[in-house]
């Protein structure tokens, strides 16, 4: 699991699995806006390629991973709204 001291507010983490609810795929880029008390669960901000806020939603601890140098960021298309 993931826990507060290895992911911190603003960080750049990486989805472990789909959000279908929140249009989201494992892999995609989102940034923590907020960590709720106990690390079980992130606010996250989810960009578009442009820097436009797409959406904030709430994920659990378990969802998300940090980025590594060792990744590259891909790009693809959201059902729109």
């Amino acid at each position: 699991m993931t826990t507060k001291s290895s992911i911190g507010e603003h960080d750049t983490v990486v989805l472990t699995r789909d959000a279908p609810e929140a249009g989201l795929a494992a892999g995609d880029l989102v940034v923590v806006v907020h960590i709720y008390p106990g690390a079980l669960e992130y606010e996250v901000e989810i960009f578009a390629a442009d820097g436009h806020t797409i959406d904030v939603v709430s994920l659990p601890a378990d969802a998300v991973r940090p980025a590594t140098a060792r990744e590259v960021p891909r790009v693809r298309p959201v059902a729109a709204e």
